[in-house]
């Protein structure tokens, strides 16, 4: 009856339609009787004026240009600005939070001193409001009476994401000025140094590659987040759809130890025990040369065809003529003909074929890529594994080639308005701080090869090795939460005088003495050169969407305001630096000799189109020859001596097997890491040394797609949709392989105890059967003591509170990844 009620009310629908029609075209639609007239359309009530300020997003280092629209002096909205090259008017599911961070209700109003003497979690700071003369004069005498007293080490700068020339790229001349070793301590090795290091001891770049995926055929990715959290991650987002819809389609392996976007989404995922990539890696390597399908032009050949690889055969010293690579033979010998697919799947758990069949699918398809992250480099072996996995794109020529990885190139900027060297005293140029190494020791003989080991500061500070601090200024970075076993640093920092310059409540500010607030990112202006992306060189510019809605100001204006208060020529130089806006005029004066492809030449014209940039490239390899860009095309045959200079910018001017830079801290390498002294610059598979002290199960905190650079978590809508694997509301969930939780008595959402050697955090259970089952993943994000009414308090327990300070002696970077621990019902 009802479907045929249903089928008679449809017929007399298409009657009356046909009526309609058929009417309306004889007299109109106002002549016909039982159907109601349209009420007459009436204008919007007008709102004001709209306007669309050209900026870039600080949701991730991604860097994306944006479009914000802002009416009546409201931001009410964020797109993806369609002239920028890494957004392409499209943005990730974050780029659209902005508003929440301009209108946080708890982000500081303004300047603030602090009365309670009293430092730590359930002491409140009871700050009080003060001028910005009174906060920048307070700052100014501090410093100037610890020059005056020959301690100006022990003042200490600490900064995260630094954009460009207008914030970080300012501390150096700060530091030179003022007198300290300082100036500044990034947060580079509770980030990424590992992969960074690993280039620098095979290629001598240490930096992040560039990649052109848009010709790549072959990603193999190994603990890189690519769909969650790889950079740019927009521009990862775009290239991703390219790659998999192109002819031929690029095709994917994944190795990771978890289900993540990237493992659902690849042709073939590969779940590997952590620390053990580059024991995968040296592999498929083995397979490469074995199988002869390494890019003969690029790494060379055997002097006799007959020769080849032979699984536990050495070859002749003088069998193989190299010609981009160094040490090949040697690695071969000494460390590559015993690690064959059978040998790496006793270690990483990866049956032996799926390796074959992975060697052979990247040595066979070009061009190809092998790319990673903190997945095997957060490990004491990251440094190896990651040099083991870059060799990979050196057996199939990938670097600088078509479809392949290269180098990001830099910004011409224009000088500064002055110069530090013209203002320098006696203190500046010989005083006594010249004597003092940096407090958290790096490039020191104890860290020799890293550049930054902040999560050292506070274990540092506490011991009084080297020294005490007196004086630490923050700038992006919040490690009293973020560091490994952040509770040293709640203890060491109760006697340092803190600066805080985060627009929001962290737990970094909450033992500050100074809060001077800086504005967010939709009130500044600020330049941000591109890292990494294409490898053309790219600077975008942050342009303020609204004026600063509070008493806040720019950090680079913060950092400006103090120099001009410091006694001497120090002060003098930075009266004439004047401002962030002055800084940035003189850098944009670069652009005049070199106009952006899209027309870009000075400051004005930066403002208004929002980013320079320039095409292309500047080299290529092609068949085993490196080459320039002529201006018309890559016309221009490079010299060894050129491609040393501007490319490998290794001792052999190569991309090295046996690395040159390892094997001048060849005996600090023995002894830290027990590598006899002969074989340290080689690729080698090393075993990482695991912390937590008794505990069975491996412990990893990834970061997810609405990380938001650690402020997403006081950020309501981040909240509801923060885990992407499990969903998460109102925390985040510990994700648990079924038959791990069930052989200890634990149930699908039961409260449950994680345990390391530093103490216990308890989280919610939640089971996911596509992780390995020796391992519990806890995304990184919540946890919080402070940073907002949002944020604090909201479960889970920290991750870090049970995360040793543990660091891979060459990079230094925090072994994050590297923890087990015991899990049990709470």
């Amino acid at each position: 009856m009802k479907l045929f009620q249903t089928l008679l009310d449809r017929r007399r629908f298409l009657q009356s339609s046909a009526v309609v029609g058929a009417t309306a075209g004889a007299v109109g639609v106002t002549g016909l009787t039982g159907l109601a007239q349209a009420p007459q359309a009436r204008a919007q009530t007008p709102r004001g004026e709209t306007v669309v300020t050209k900026s870039i997003c600080a949701q991730c280092p991604a860097r994306c240009g944006i479009d914000v629209y802002t009416t009546d002096g409201r931001v009410h909205a964020i797109y993806g600005d369609t002239g920028n090259p890494i957004a392409n008017g499209k943005l990730c599911p974050k780029g659209h939070l902005g508003s929440y961070f301009l209108y946080d209700p708890d982000r500081f109003k303004g300047p603030m001193k602090r009365t309670n003497p009293e430092k730590g979690r359930d002491e409140d700071p009871g700050f009080v409001p003060i001028s910005w003369d009174e906060a920048l004069d307070m700052v100014a005498e501090r410093l100037n009476g610890l020059r005056e007293r020959g301690e100006s080490h022990r003042f200490a700068h600490f900064y995260g994401r630094g954009w460009g020339a207008s914030d970080a790229g300012l501390y150096g001349d700060f530091g030179k000025l003022y007198g300290t070793p300082n100036s500044a301590i990034g947060h580079a090795s509770m980030c990424a140094e590992g992969s960074k290091r690993a280039k620098r001891a095979t290629d001598g770049n240490d930096s992040y590659n560039s990649y052109d995926y848009r010709n790549t055929n072959y990603l193999l990715i190994m603990g890189a987040s690519f769909l969650e959290a790889f950079r740019p991650y927009n521009n990862v987002m775009q290239m991703w759809g390219h790659m998999r819809s192109k002819s031929p389609k690029t095709r994917v392996t994944c190795v990771d130890v978890r289900m993540n976007p990237t493992m659902a989404a690849a042709d073939r995922a590969l779940y590997i025990k952590p620390g053990t990539d580059g024991a995968f890696a040296l592999a498929v390597a083995h397979v490469i040369l074995t199988e002869a399908l390494w890019d003969k032009e690029f790494v060379g050949d055997f002097y006799q065809a007959s020769r080849r690889f032979v699984s536990g055969e050495s070859i002749p010293e003088d069998s193989f003529e190299e010609n981009w690579v160094h040490g090949l033979t040697e690695w071969w010998n000494q460390e590559l003909k015993d690690r064959t697919p059978e040998w790496a799947e006793a270690i990483t758990s990866i049956p032996a074929r799926h390796i074959r069949q992975t060697a052979i699918e990247f040595g066979s398809t070009r061009p190809a890529v092998a790319l990673f992250e903190r997945g095997p480099t957060g490990h004491t072996n990251g440094t190896y594994n990651g040099m083991a996995i870059h060799a990979l794109n050196a057996l199939v020529g990938s670097l600088f080639a078509k479809g392949g990885l290269g180098y990001q190139m830099g910004v011409p900027y224009g000088d500064l308005p002055v110069s530090a060297d013209d203002y320098l005293d006696d203190y500046a140029r010989d005083g006594a701080w010249k004597d003092q190494p940096r407090i958290d020791m790096a490039g020191t003989e104890r860290w020799p090869m890293t550049s930054h080991m902040m999560q050292e500061t506070g274990p540092n500070h506490l011991a009084g090795d080297p020294y005490k601090l007196d004086t630490a200024m923050f700038f992006y970075t919040n490690p009293i939460w973020t560091a490994p076993d952040p509770k040293v640093w709640e203890e060491a920092f109760k006697d340092v005088f803190i600066i805080d310059t985060s627009p929001f409540p962290g737990e970094t500010a909450m033992y500050a003495d100074l809060i001077l607030p800086d504005s967010t990112y939709l009130e500044r202006l600020q330049d941000s050169p591109t890292y990494p992306f294409e490898g053309w060189p790219m600077t975008a510019l942050r342009v303020p969407a609204v004026e600063p809605i509070y008493d806040t100001r720019h950090f680079g204006d913060i950092l400006i305001g103090i120099g001009k208060r410091l006694n001497g020529p120090a002060g003098e130089y930075y009266r004439a630096l004047d401002s962030v806006e002055n800084v940035l005029r003189h850098r944009a004066a670069g652009f005049a000799d070199n106009p952006g492809d899209n027309g870009v030449n000075d400051f004005e014209s930066w403002k208004e189109k929002g980013v320079w940039y320039k095409k292309p490239y500047h080299w290529r390899l092609d068949r085993g020859r490196f080459y320039e860009w002529g201006g018309l095309d890559y016309d221009l045959q490079m010299s060894p001596e050129e491609v040393k200079a501007k490319l490998f910018k290794t001792p052999s001017g190569k991309f090295e097997f046996k690395s040159g830079f390892l094997e001048e801290h060849a005996a600090y390498i023995e002894t830290e890491m027990g590598i006899p002294r002969e074989r340290v610059g080689l690729i080698q598979w090393v075993e990482p040394q695991h912390s937590g002290g008794d505990g069975d199960l491996y412990f990893v905190t990834p970061k997810t797609p609405l990380h938001a650079e650690g402020r997403g978590a006081n950020v309501p809508h981040n909240i509801a949709i923060h885990q992407p694997i499990v969903g998460g509301r109102d925390t985040v969930y510990l994700e648990v392989h079924p038959r791990t939780a069930q052989e200890r008595g634990i149930r699908n959402g039961d409260r449950v105890r994680i345990t390391s050697d530093l103490g216990s955090i308890e989280a919610e259970c939640r089971f996911v059967a596509g992780h390995r089952p020796d391992t519990l993943v806890l995304p990184f994000e919540f946890g919080h003591w402070a940073q907002g009414r949002w944020a604090k308090g909201r479960g889970p327990g920290h991750s870090g509170e049970i995360t040793a300070n543990v660091s891979d002696p060459i990079s230094g970077l925090a072994s994050y990844y590297t923890g087990k621990v015991r899990l049990e019902r709470a």
